[in-house]
């Protein structure tokens, strides 16, 4: 019989909407997403922090979501894939990776759209050496990187010409 273990309330605003939770204190964040909330675009990859599939923004870092503990996001703030567009249209990340062919399978996709979030966000002109450091800790098996690359440069471009 599983070990039963007593429940801690959490408050989190996801994707801008606040939450409050009770969840074990082993709850990891990506299950609390995925199973909690229903937000499915977080994918468990590796369990490792190796591919970056659970990637998302917990107060504007990105963090695995799978090796940090739902109750670690306490008073937090969450962007998920889901919480990128709004109003029913893309986010121009979203929308220079499908105008680029950055993806394929799109398992990898909601971290590498994350990854590329955050770097746009501290960074609104990257050359190609620091967009390739900062989706080092996301790996695609179906692509060669290089739409990545191309998709996170148009991306980049079209968020200035909205600024």
């Amino acid at each position: 019989m599983p070990e039963e273990f007593e429940k801690v309330p959490i408050a989190v605003t996801v994707n801008g909407k606040a939450h409050r939770l009770n969840v074990e204190p082993r709850l990891l964040l990506v299950e609390m997403l995925r199973e909690e909330l229903n937000l499915t675009g977080t994918h468990i990859g590796c369990e490792t922090t190796y591919c970056g599939a659970c990637t998302v923004l917990l107060n504007g870092a990105s963090v695995k979501s799978c090796t940090v503990f739902a109750v670690q996001a306490d008073q937090g703030e969450i962007l998920t894939v889901e919480g990128l567009a709004q109003n029913g249209n893309l986010h121009p990340i979203q929308q220079a990776f499908a105008e680029q062919h950055g993806l394929q399978c799109g398992y990898c996709t909601p971290g590498f759209l994350l990854s590329t979030y955050q770097l746009l966000s501290e960074n609104p002109r990257p050359d190609e050496k620091e967009i390739r450091k900062a989706i080092a800790g996301n790996t695609c098996r179906c692509t060669g990187y290089q739409n990545i690359v191309k998709a996170m440069q148009a991306a980049a471009q079209q968020m200035q010409k909205g600024r």
